[in-house]
């Protein structure tokens, strides 16, 4: 609240640091009555993540590796940006909070990947902010080198980008 600030700041769904550019001034999330004002907004605010080791130890052991793929595992709980992993990542695998001897048994081979992404994947934070908060599936997705797009219901097997009656059904 120093130097009239209201004490909010961003919240990035990347690992570096983040300026917000495009986030609603006024803000439409104000009106607690344990706050004296009603704007909360965070634009031209900047941030620094919190997750940016993770972000420099996949650089590094992308450098490290040279040629030889990295497959990089990631824990979700909520959408992320994925253009910062997947430059330095010839594989990921998203996981949201499944038993390691599930993610063990795909990278081994042992089980076929069968899920399906419950949200879409922002393509940058500029799509994150601009997007309406009443409206679902409003958002542009993160499209991959491979032209894939990380919307809600795609998910990767052996085969390729499964297409089965739950895609159809949710999709």
């Amino acid at each position: 609240m120093k130097k009239g600030g209201n004490g909010y700041l961003p919240i990035s769904l990347q690992y570096g640091k983040y300026t917000a550019e495009y986030a609603r001034d006024p803000s439409i999330a104000g009106g607690s009555p344990f706050e004296d004002f009603t704007n909360r907004t965070y634009k031209g605010k900047t941030v620094t993540t919190h997750n940016q080791y993770d972000m420099g130890m996949v650089n590094d052991t992308k450098a490290k590796m040279g040629v030889k793929p990295v497959v990089v595992v990631i824990r979700v709980s909520k959408p992320m940006v994925f253009s910062e992993i997947e430059k330095n990542a010839n594989a990921i695998l998203i996981h949201m909070g499944v038993q390691d001897q599930a993610i063990m048994d795909i990278l081994s081979g042992a089980a076929e990947p069968s899920a399906l992404l419950p949200f879409q994947m922002p393509a940058n934070m500029k799509t994150v902010e601009e997007q309406k908060e009443d409206v679902p599936r409003d958002m542009e997705c993160y499209v991959d080198s491979e032209g894939h797009t990380y919307d809600f219901a795609y998910g990767m097997n052996w085969s390729g980008v499964i297409n089965d009656e739950r895609v159809a059904k949710y999709k």
